[in-house]
């Protein structure tokens, strides 16, 4: 079900975080009969060991700059798994940003946020307006919005590309 305001908490990451710490070569490409739920144990494990037995469903990631670097590993399809609800980021790759909308997976962009917020503080992010509120401080920027009947909107509102090609079909 989709929902546009989101509330999580925090964990922050840094710049160039890419898919390859999110989804480790060892842990998903060497294994294929591993499930997906297995293989986002490993999820930051080599810059964050354990970080993954750690969150909780709705979680949020803060993150730096270039978030998603790297290949086109599906990073975020191991972040959905996880339950995180969303990555907000300085800025994120183009290849990420894609997957991760097409995976239903919401991505916001939001200038200065990495040094925003503290660790384990309480968010409340509106995908619509594009804000995102500290519900510990208070304190509120303002990102990027995915506005009501935008592209990427629509296709989160869907669930992810396929589900809202499958309805698509089958209205033909």
């Amino acid at each position: 079900m989709f929902q546009s305001t989101l509330r999580g908490r925090v964990w922050i990451f840094g710049d160039n975080i890419s898919t390859d710490l999110l989804m480790p070569g060892f842990a998903a490409m060497s294994n294929p009969d591993m499930s997906p739920e297995e293989s986002a144990r490993y999820c930051m494990y080599s810059n964050r060991p354990g970080w993954a037995e750690q969150v909780r469903p709705g979680d949020l990631i803060v993150a730096g700059k270039n978030f998603g670097c790297g290949s086109s590993r599906p990073g975020s399809k191991i972040l959905k798994t996880l339950g995180i609800g969303a990555v907000i980021a300085e800025s994120v790759s183009r290849i990420f940003f894609r997957n991760s909308i097409n995976l239903g997976f919401p991505i916001i962009t939001c200038p200065g946020i990495h040094d925003a917020f503290e660790e384990g503080e309480e968010l409340e992010v509106d995908l619509y307006e594009g804000t995102i509120r500290s519900l510990t401080t208070q304190k509120c920027l303002a990102g990027d919005p995915l506005p009501e009947g935008s592209p990427p909107m629509e296709i989160l509102k869907a669930g992810g590309l396929l589900p809202m090609l499958e309805r698509q079909i089958g209205k033909l």
